[in-house]
């Protein structure tokens, strides 16, 4: 893929992003899809209450849109682009149908995790389907080496782990102001210039069209918020993600792009287990982001650390990725 296809793709995203947005904030207003708060959170965040939510919708649009339209164009049209689209598109969905109930209901509560978790494992299942009509790879390899596991049919168990883990990773870590909006259009930028490294120019051009809509996302995210992409957008940005690092065939790869989601997830596990074996919180609140607003670090500062740590894990294993 040329650079001036990247640019394109970057571009034209990120431009109906910033086209929709205006229109669908309004309207989300409109229709009353507020964000319901939680009690037990920091309370500078009670004064978000009934900001719109489910802005994931603007930047899910502006990424079909983009990437069906430029893929077109470009002849980049292919099963693994049909499969992205399937998993983003699905567990959109999901998330859509779990803010919607969260919305009617005005609640903190949407989907129950028994649903969600089937919805996002059928969702799993049809993409190794489509992609076993292909030549598709399921063996697992080891970053920087020539080291890699074949599970064969083995493999749909670890795209559904794979899957699920990291949209439910993303959707941990979207808690604070641009705090997704910006650490997953770093790994999605990561990952486009890797599959560019791997010619794969149907992946890239998904990537980057992912990157430049949430670019533009950010516009309107960054602190003070305006909208909030909600599961809508957390859950299908997260299984995108973990979809591209299979199909760049760079899994494992995902633990160091993804560190944040990862530290994310990470701090919530512990500080549950912790909970219950012995009766003693290790954070002051989890996931790690609201531990530390709680130590008197600001949302801004929080944010900037966390996008930072993104950049640095993002440039490692793009330049390893390079040079080895």
């Amino acid at each position: 893929m040329t650079l001036s296809t990247t640019l394109t793709i970057l571009f034209s995203s990120f431009l109906v992003t910033v086209i929709l947005a205006p229109v669908g904030i309004p309207l989300l207003r409109r229709l009353k899809f507020g964000q319901s708060i939680r009690e037990e959170g920091p309370q500078s965040h009670m004064k978000k209450a009934g900001t719109p939510t489910m802005g994931g919708l603007i930047f899910l649009l502006a990424i079909i849109i983009s990437t069906i339209v430029v893929a077109m164009i470009f002849d980049l049209f292919t099963t693994q682009t049909i499969v992205l689209l399937l998993v983003l598109v699905g567990f959109g969905v999901i998330g859509f149908l779990d803010d919607g109930l969260k919305v009617i209901f005005k609640r903190n509560l949407g989907l129950t995790s028994l649903q969600k978790l089937i919805g996002q494992i059928a969702i799993a299942i049809a993409a190794f389907l489509l992609l076993r009509l292909g030549s598709f790879d399921t063996s697992i390899g080891i970053p920087y080496t020539d080291v890699s596991i074949d599970l064969g049919i083995l493999y749909v168990g670890f795209l559904i782990f794979w899957l699920v883990g990291f949209s439910n990773a993303v959707n941990l870590t979207d808690g604070l102001d641009g705090l997704v909006s910006g650490t997953a259009s770093i790994a999605f930028a990561a990952f486009g210039v890797i599959a560019l490294f791997n010619e794969q120019a149907d992946i890239a051009l998904f990537a980057f069209a992912v990157t430049g809509a949430l670019l533009g996302f950010l516009i309107f995210n960054a602190n003070p918020a305006k909208v909030f992409m909600g599961d809508t957008g957390s859950l299908a940005l997260g299984g995108a993600l973990a979809m591209i690092s299979v199909l760049v065939k760079q899994e494992l790869l995902l633990l160091l792009i993804g560190l944040v989601f990862v530290i994310e997830t990470l701090s919530v596990i512990l500080q549950v287990g912790s909970y219950k074996l012995r009766k003693k919180r290790i954070f002051k609140m989890s996931p790690i982001h609201h531990h530390f607003e709680l130590s008197g670090w600001s949302e801004w500062k929080v944010v900037l650390v966390f996008w930072s740590t993104g950049c640095i894990v993002a440039l490692i294993a793009v330049l390893a990725e390079a040079l080895l």
